[in-house]
């Protein structure tokens, strides 16, 4: 029997504090609820985020006190839906920043916590330079929300390179595998289409993507595009690269479809690693 559900993506700018941030995510998340969404996606660092040369300095607050998770769990309770911040910095201990993803419940409860893992840090050229580490302490749990609406394994970002991850999250369950993401347009351009369809691909699941779009305050610029893409990899929406709300209606009985298929979770097997034999040879 199918199920389906209606779901939204954020497709959101970066901006440079938390009350343009909450200026240009709410009249969105207000249309995509009209439209019938039962759950929106954001995008990573959509409590705001800018750079200052090779280091990203989104707007941070300590949790209990953070204005746009504030808001957004008013907006959740108000029109009575579930809503996943992508991500928004986090006061953390030391003087630095938890990049963490909340999954609100249409009480407006956070049900859920997911700190980014994997940290971009990578050269793309002389002037393209990320060090998000600077100032950003890792996470350490993969972390799957148990909603009543579906199972959602949440990544974020340059997660989407580090397919270990989303395999351990699909093997545990997780019927949706999400990225929320604020990739850059030149890493976009290059492989954000092709990493999110082979995500999906191999873990036979959905993956939905919000991604930010257009110029980060201080440099740098997000590619946008976000993605729905089905457990047999056909991308079902694709959010382009102009600001505004992508809506998908998935049925999750494709999940079990695309794994009765191809039932490659069932089938990893132990292995050596390479060189281990002649390590033990000696």
């Amino acid at each position: 029997m199918p199920r389906p559900l209606d779901i939204a993506c954020l497709q959101t700018r970066p901006m440079p504090d938390f009350d343009s941030a909450l200026e240009e995510a709410l009249p969105l998340a207000d249309a995509a609820v009209t439209a019938g969404a039962r759950m929106l996606f954001l995008p990573e660092y959509c409590g705001g985020l800018r750079s200052n040369g090779s280091a990203l300095e989104p707007p941070s607050a300590p949790e209990a006190r953070h204005p746009f998770l504030a808001a957004m769990r008013d907006f959740a309770a108000r029109r009575r839906v579930w809503l996943c911040l992508g991500s928004i910095a986090v006061d953390g201990p030391g003087g630095r920043i938890i990049n963490r993803g909340l999954m609100l419940d249409p009480a407006g409860e956070v049900r859920g916590r997911y700190d980014k893992i994997h940290l971009f840090d990578v050269q793309l050229s002389d002037s393209e330079v990320y060090r998000e580490s600077a100032r950003v302490s890792p996470g350490g749990e993969a972390v799957i929300h148990d909603t009543p609406l579906a199972r959602i394994g949440h990544t974020i970002c340059y997660d989407l390179r580090f397919p270990g991850l989303y395999r351990a999250l699909a093997q545990a369950g997780a019927e949706i595998l999400i990225c929320p993401a604020a990739f850059t347009r030149r890493t976009g351009e290059a492989h954000w289409h092709l990493l999110n369809r082979a995500r999906a691909v191999e873990n036979t699941r959905f993956m939905v993507s919000p991604c930010a779009i257009g110029p980060i305050p201080g440099g740098g610029e997000s590619y946008g595009h976000s993605l729905v893409v089905s457990p047999w990899g056909e991308v079902l929406a694709d959010g382009g690269d102009l600001r505004g709300v992508v809506h998908a209606r998935i049925d999750l009985d494709a999940v079990g479809e695309a794994a009765g298929k191809i039932p490659s979770l069932d089938h990893d097997r132990p292995f050596r690693q390479p060189g281990a034999a002649r390590r033990g040879a000696a």
